[in-house]
């Protein structure tokens, strides 16, 4: 394998190694929370002439996507807009296709089944179900394309219990379901894309669908002018790729190009790689990042996550893991270049992370639908992006990435983007502007480890505090995942006892 620190800037990104294309955007717009993203897509969708897919993990029919008073004349919610739009295009065709599993349950959320059945109604509506993978995988892209001329490509469903904006107010009001139950404070990221990056997205939205057991669709040739007009780009006129996963399943093979690409942007940074991620349970990342942790020069990682995980099982399973892998970091982490936060409000409630976000030092950024777990790596349908200012042409984003990381930061410390830039300059530490900046209120708290009796006594029975070097204290974790090395042990003594003396 390459090694990605000794790679030159042009050779970071290679397709059919760590993306699947390099393409070109020319507007790119990094859109922070679901209360902007909702809105654009809405304005974007009221453009569209021939044709919109949405390619997602769950769509919620219920959900307003901006408030009434601001659409006197077409529908909000979702459902009701997607039936408005087709009766008022007759050239317009909606494909909409989501994750099979998930569908089960949310089916009988309020009255979608209601919207269900008439979008199946209608002949230019064209619901499907994605069951094209492997059992226990889902199809986790979220991906919004339109006319192939915009697309929309992050980490937000549109569905229920996402809206927020970037304040994060105690007691929103707008932080509502659609059966008015408040849900809590939500942390999320995408991108609005345009040129020849759309068509890509489409083409790719296109074999999903076909992978589903969807019809082959053709690419639409007429371009559509649906830039929403009050959108600020936060690029212009570069260079980015696209990368995925995908499992092997059928006669498809597996890509696992997101995988490579979050080791590469590890191993090529130089100072400070910032990250904001759901779950932080993968150990090859892990693995990876011990690797940097005991250079001497490596640089500081500081990764954002939410308190826990949401559900009944993720807590046991992401959770543990993130204790049992930040532990096994800390212990190697001498220099203290490794944190992890949560954000909070100012009335100190925790808020969720689901944004799936990589900055690396000034000058990558990664934005997509991965997290740091071993279902995005290996098992579920990921689809990031990631801009390279080192890139030729692409030497005017790296202002615009440094923007991007600080105005995150800026949020989540309740401070200005200012106050970081001048922070970061000041102490030169992507951690030490951190504290620096950190305070009572609306801030980030560093990870509380959990009671780490269990965690002490695996670290002990898998030999991690006397490993052969950095890699050394992940390879129990290899092979069968955590507990690979405890199954072992106990299935040997099993064995053992089983066998007839002198056998």
């Amino acid at each position: 394998m390459t090694d990605a620190t000794d790679a030159s800037p042009a050779a970071l990104l290679q397709p059919g190694r760590n993306c699947w294309t390099i393409t070109r955007a020319d507007r790119l717009a990094v859109i922070i929370d679901a209360d902007e993203y909702f809105r654009a897509a809405h304005r974007a969708m009221l453009a569209a002439e021939r044709r919109i897919m949405l390619i997602g993990w769950d769509f919620d029919a219920r959900v307003a996507l901006v408030p009434d008073e601001e659409s006197p004349d077409a529908p909000t919610r979702l459902g009701d807009f997607i039936l408005w739009l087709v009766r008022r295009r007759p050239d317009l065709e909606v494909f909409v296709l989501r994750w099979d599993l998930g569908a089960l349950k949310s089916i009988f959320r309020g009255s979608t089944w209601i919207t269900v059945l008439r979008w199946m109604r209608h002949p230019r509506i064209t619901l499907k179900l994605d069951g094209a993978h492997p059992p226990t995988a889902s199809h986790h892209q979220k991906i919004v394309v339109i006319d192939d001329s915009l697309a929309f490509c992050g980490g937000i469903d549109i569905t229920s219990g996402r809206w927020d904006t970037r304040e994060h107010r105690d007691d929103d009001p707008g932080r509502r379901n659609p059966g008015r139950q408040p849900h809590p404070p939500w942390h999320d990221a995408t991108t609005a894309l345009d040129g020849p990056v759309a068509s890509k997205l489409g083409e790719l939205a296109r074999r999903r669908w076909q992978a589903a057991g969807g019809a082959l669709l053709p690419p639409v040739r007429q371009r559509t002018v649906c830039w929403p007009e009050d959108l600020q780009p936060s690029i212009q006129g570069v260079s980015l790729a696209i990368a995925r996963t995908s499992p092997e399943y059928a006669d498809c093979g597996a890509v696992h190009e997101i995988e490579q690409l979050y080791l590469d942007l590890i191993g090529s940074a130089r100072r400070h790689i910032y990250a904001e991620s759901q779950y932080f349970a993968s150990r090859r990342i892990a693995e990876a990042i011990a690797g940097r942790l005991t250079e001497p020069d490596g640089p500081e990682i500081v990764l954002i996550n939410p308190v826990a995980a949401q559900g009944w099982l993720e807590p046991v399973a992401m959770d543990t893991a993130r204790a049992r892998l930040h532990e096994a970091l800390r212990r190697l982490d001498m220099r203290a270049r490794f944190r992890i936060y949560h954000p909070y409000t100012a009335g100190g409630a925790p808020i969720y992370v689901h944004a799936k976000v990589l900055v690396v030092d000034d000058r990558v950024l990664r934005i997509g639908s991965s997290n740091m777990n071993n279902r995005s790596m290996r098992l579920d349908t990921e689809c990031d992006l990631v801009v390279d200012a080192r890139a030729d042409g692409n030497e005017h984003a790296a202002e615009a990435i440094a923007a991007v990381r600080n105005s995150l930061i800026a949020e989540h410390l309740g401070c200005r983007m200012d106050d970081v830039a001048r922070s970061l300059a000041d102490t030169g530490s992507l951690i030490g502007a951190i504290e620096a900046l950190r305070g009572s209120g609306k801030s980030l708290r560093p990870y509380d480890r959990p009671d780490l009796s269990a965690v002490e006594t695996w670290l002990a029975d898998n030999e991690i505090l006397d490993p052969e070097g950095p890699g050394g204290i992940f390879e129990p974790l290899a092979k069968g995942g955590l507990l690979r090395r405890l199954r072992f042990r106990r299935n040997w003594f099993r064995g053992r006892r089983a066998r007839a003396p002198g056998e």
